[in-house]
């Protein structure tokens, strides 16, 4: 069987990892992926043969895969959270077409919107979107547009990528346009670095405190709804079964 199974690893350590992903990362032949997350999982399968690309090289990586896949070789290949979720879920299928004897299967994982809900308390337990602030592959302006619809609709929301060296000012200007739409600026917000990994941090802020949260690119950033609230330092969302009790 020619297969490459597509594997979202979550934050990268063995806590955070699904046993379906495990399982399936043990048994394949081959585990390909981005230079930082087959660092991440090369200490839980030792001596397991890996290939790995650096960023921005997304094609790249999915050929190599595909094309070891094709010479019958059972192939991994890794990326964090879930990968479907901003993940190599996408770019894998679409490039399969041109090899229609492989096998793709996608195997689930946690992705940090969940993960990092978790540290922070229950952000998320309501209706909610993610958006990414990275604009190499989506207009700023298109972003702005999703940003002023959650807003308006009063959404919670998990934000990717919030910030870069060369994107320094994305989440202080993603802020403006949440409370321009009609966000609050004391709306509770929250946001964690390093989800499940060594150095981990977190903390709680407004909505107008994000825009001088020194974030980077393994922060993700919550920014609740008109009832989001802070309980006992965690920030909590109701999903309303008190209401329904009483």
């Amino acid at each position: 069987m020619k297969l490459v199974r597509v594997v979202g690893i979550g934050a990268g350590g063995a806590e955070g990892m699904t046993l379906e992903a495990r399982e399936a990362l043990d048994a394949c032949d081959l585990i390909v992926g981005y230079t930082e997350y087959i660092r991440l999982v090369e200490p839980l399968f030792p001596g397991k043969p890996t290939l790995a690309t650096p960023m921005m090289r997304e094609v790249e990586r999915c050929r190599m895969a595909l094309d070891r896949a094709q010479e019958s070789q059972s192939v991994c290949m890794v990326c964090s959270g879930d990968a479907g979720v901003y993940g190599m879920a996408s770019p894998l299928l679409e490039l399969a077409e041109e090899y229609p004897e492989v096998d793709v299967e996608v195997v689930a994982g946690v992705t940090a919107a969940q993960s990092g809900s978790a540290v922070l308390g229950a952000a998320l337990s309501h209706d909610f979107a993610c958006v990414s602030l990275s604009d190499l592959l989506t207009p700023w302006e298109l972003i702005e547009c999703r940003l002023v619809a959650v807003a308006q609709a009063d959404f919670c929301l998990a934000l990717y990528n919030p910030r870069s060296k060369k994107r320094a000012d994305h989440l202080a200007r993603a802020a403006q346009i949440l409370i321009d739409a009609g966000k609050p600026a004391s709306c509770v917000c929250g946001w964690v670095r390093n989800i499940g990994r060594e150095g981990q941090e977190s903390g709680l802020t407004t909505l107008e405190g994000l825009k001088t949260l020194d974030a980077d690119m393994f922060t993700t950033v919550y920014v609740g709804n008109d009832r989001t609230r802070v309980v006992r330092g965690k920030m909590v969302t109701p999903r309303g079964y008190r209401q329904i009790a009483k």
